[in-house]
């Protein structure tokens, strides 16, 4: 196993961590938490630096690389239904869609057949981890100054109607570039056939 593979199996590890541990009432959990995700999120920039770099490639990390970050995100979107901030159907198809169509398009790079991610597709993905980090760092800091007045109105911001409205966009965002990696997918299929 490469060294780039083992960041990426790392991170497969810290995501769950990270859910459980901002999820717990001990003392210091949600910092340690918020220290994980960041943890989780260097190793995805630094497994692509040295994998590029030294030509660590593989297959296996081809399969694991795409499903780590979709699976911290999703525990990301998960900790955010938790505390009541994404409704349930936003979360079942951001989730269901990422985990999938990720599965999907590793599945095809494995059998050797490339499936070019969109402009949009990369443009969903940087604002939900865009999204993702500001949320956490609005709640680690109401949970470090929670009397702090500034963020008491990022912390109505979280549960109000604009919020939702950001969140639907994702949505319809993430859902539409699913759809348009199934519709490449059948029409590439198409024309080998």
């Amino acid at each position: 196993m490469t060294y780039p593979n083992q960041l990426s199996l790392l991170r497969l590890i810290l995501a769950p961590i990270f859910l459980i541990l901002f999820l717990s009432d001990g003392a210091y959990h949600k910092e340690i938490a918020f220290a994980v995700f960041f943890v989780a999120v260097m190793t995805d920039w630094y497994d692509g630096v040295i994998a590029r770099k030294y030509g660590m490639t593989s297959r296996l990390g081809i399969f694991l690389d795409p499903l780590a970050d979709k699976v911290l995100t999703s525990c990301a979107f998960i900790l955010f239904y938790f505390l009541s901030i994404i409704p349930l159907w936003m979360l079942l198809i951001i989730v269901i869609r990422d985990v999938f169509i990720t599965l999907l398009r590793s599945y095809h790079e494995y059998q050797g057949q490339t499936l070019p991610t969109s402009y949009l597709a990369k443009t969903k993905t940087f604002i939900q981890m865009a999204y993702i980090i500001i949320v956490l760092t609005v709640l680690m800091l109401l949970h470090l100054y929670p009397d702090f007045e500034i963020l008491l109105y990022a912390r109505n911001f979280l549960y109000s109607d604009m919020n939702y409205v950001l969140l639907l966009i994702i949505t319809i965002i993430t859902l539409y570039t699913g759809l348009q990696y199934l519709f490449n997918m059948k029409k590439s299929r198409n024309e080998v056939t």
